[in-house]
């Protein structure tokens, strides 16, 4: 059985990531992307689905762990009877194959130490066929190869489609192993000094860190938070993915469980902010131009997310041999999201190139024009219903927080032409689109009877996402029809003394049966909004609850269940930590303005 979400942490090389649990169990690898198919899934089945345990004889779960510094190099500890041992675990940032190296220290005494290997490719579903040459054992299926080698000394074998390893270490004693990705019709890769990749990993993550210039009361979370970032980067292209896992559930034995290892259009904004804020000018510009790559092309065919390298087509089907975690079924791979009409991503693409280009990232050529195209096919569509942000699988509605983003980008757009009035547009016609759509909003979005702005044009129902009208600039963090929201969304939404996205009680409006747990996102957004609205004193109050959710190496999930105390969703899931930073960057006065 996997462990509890937060048992796990991450390591990672910048083009895919395992998770590691307190037990050494490497219960999730996708090779060579994050995309690819895993060929460690017992996080959404059992053992025999694949995993890499190494830990002592008989051991549970580790005395403690943590990341060695300000980096993605993870220790973990066990203290036995006859001694203490260190299992260090990182994925060296590649050159071509992607390496995860595992090296076991003796601390004290001498430790017996157990290693099991299933390596099962395609989700779990195939056994690889093993054969040993030059040193390494080598599985092999269809394009997969993978190659593991360890010192000689180590006792390795085959039995019943895994391999095992049996050894002792004694303090000041080192045994390394080291598993390589291959093509399986390419030669044998090249191999990897174990003990000289760590030395650079923990320099190159070091050296990476010491970029943050946020000095805030926060700083230990903030940091880990932006090398959670760093780590769900596909770096050759720029682009962050949602989450480093697919499936992971929403609700216990419940249907919410998506597929997040795409790059989402809504996380832009929020992540230029965030990288733009605490320094990190060069991810910022390289996420930046991936956006500008992503969405080149006709505006009428605008995604909400892209793979990798700006992919379009990411087909969702399920998995039907994998139980899912903890019985929660469908296990899906793709995602039919990426089919939707979100109108709302309009304006983030824009907001997040205007922000970009106010905090000096470099002009690039014919992003104005992008940003043109885009803003005249809005202007004609933005009276047409959509799917929101929270991307329903319900009927289209005229959702607010749409309409609100539409708003954002006629604004931005005229203030660009405001400032650089040489470039191309018409900013009479987007002032107009931005008034018409302002005096909307406010007449059929917001219920005068309770004082707040409701998930959709005539609806009862709230959204969390109208928390961020103050920050869009939409209305003013005075206006009293921004501090009723938040006092209505803090009310009515309330899970746990946390934030649901949305009011679940009427299923036409999501489509889908169960229920969730607070998201966390919001409830960072809900301590924004507190802040803004002068409650300071219970934005910190919240904020620092919300920190108390992280698990013992700094991660934070999708979600948290306030009923059985535990993290949901997707993990480690950049929207969350996202917001983790954004709220303290608000609360240390550090954030950047739009």
């Amino acid at each position: 059985m996997p462990g509890l979400i937060e048992d796990y942490a991450i390591i990672g090389d910048l083009q895919t990531a395992a998770l590691v649990g307190k037990n050494g169990s490497m219960d999730w690898l996708c090779l060579p992307r994050f995309d690819s198919s895993a060929c460690f899934s017992a996080l959404l089945g059992d053992q025999d689905n694949g995993h890499w345990l190494l830990a002592p004889v008989g051991a549970a779960d580790c005395t403690n762990r943590a990341y060695r510094g300000d980096t993605l190099v993870l220790d973990t500890f066990w203290e036995t009877p006859s001694g203490t041992v260190k299992v260090t675990d990182f994925m060296p940032q590649r050159d071509k194959a992607p390496d995860v190296v595992r090296i076991v220290e003796g601390i004290s005494g001498r430790v017996a130490m157990s290693g099991e290997l299933r390596l099962r490719f395609d989700y779990g579903s195939i056994v690889p066929w093993m054969r040993r040459t030059d040193g390494h054992r080598v599985a092999v299926a269809g394009p997969d190869s993978v190659w593991l080698r360890s010192e000689p000394e180590v006792r390795m074998y085959g039995k019943d489609f895994c391999t095992y390893a049996d050894f002792t270490v004694a303090a000041g004693e080192r045994v390394a192993f080291v598993l390589t990705w291959h093509p399986s019709h390419e030669k044998q890769p090249q191999r990897v000094d174990p003990y000289k990749s760590l030395k650079h990993s923990l320099e190159d993550w070091t050296k990476w860190a010491s970029q943050c210039r946020y000095e805030g009361p926060w700083r230990d979370a903030v940091l880990r938070s932006l090398i959670t970032l760093k780590a769900l980067t596909y770096a050759p292209s720029g682009g962050i993915v949602a989450a480093a896992t697919t499936s992971l559930p929403e609700e216990i034995q419940g249907v919410r469980n998506w597929d997040y290892r795409y790059c989402w259009l809504r996380d832009a904004t929020l992540t230029l902010n965030v990288l733009v804020s605490t320094g990190f000018l060069k991810e910022a510009g390289e996420w930046r131009d991936w956006l500008l790559r992503a969405v080149a092309g006709d505006p009428a065919d605008l995604q909400i997310m892209y793979g990798l390298t700006g992919e379009r087509r990411l087909p969702e089907f399920e998995v039907p041999w994998l139980a899912g975690y903890e019985g929660s079924s469908p296990v899906r791979v793709g995602n039919a999201a990426v089919q939707q009409l979100q109108l709302d991503v309009y304006g983030e693409v824009l907001d997040s190139l205007y922000l970009g280009h106010e905090s000096g990232l470099a002009e690039k050529r014919h992003a104005w024009n992008v940003q043109r195209s885009l803003m005249d096919f809005l202007e004609s569509k933005w009276r047409e219903p959509d799917e929101g942000l929270w991307e329903v699988r319900g009927p289209r509605r005229h959702f607010v927080h749409s309409k609100v983003m539409a708003w954002v980008a006629a604004d931005r757009a005229v203030r660009t032409l405001e400032r650089q009035p040489h470039r191309k547009g018409d900013p009479a016609s987007w002032r107009a689109m931005r008034e018409d759509v302002h005096r909307e909003v406010c007449d059929k979005g917001f219920d005068t009877e309770r004082n707040t702005f409701t998930q959709f044009y005539g609806s009862q129902e709230l959204d969390a996402a109208t928390l961020l009208i103050p920050q869009t600039g939409f209305l003013p963090p005075s206006d009293p029809r921004v501090v009723g929201t938040v006092d209505a969304v803090r009310r009515e939404l309330d899970h746990g003394g946390f934030v649901r996205r949305y009011t679940l009680d009427d299923s036409t409006v999501d489509g889908l049966p169960g229920g969730e747990g607070a998201f966390l996102a919001c409830s960072f957004w809900l301590a924004d909004a507190l802040h803004s609205t002068g409650r300071k004193g219970e934005a910190r109050e919240l904020f620092e609850r919300l920190l108390s959710l992280r698990n013992d190496v700094g991660l934070l999930a999708e979600e948290w269940d306030p009923l059985a105390g535990r993290q949901l969703g997707n993990f480690p899931q950049a929207f969350s930590h996202i917001g983790l930073v954004n709220t303290a960057l608000a609360l240390s006065g550090a954030g950047t303005a739009r």
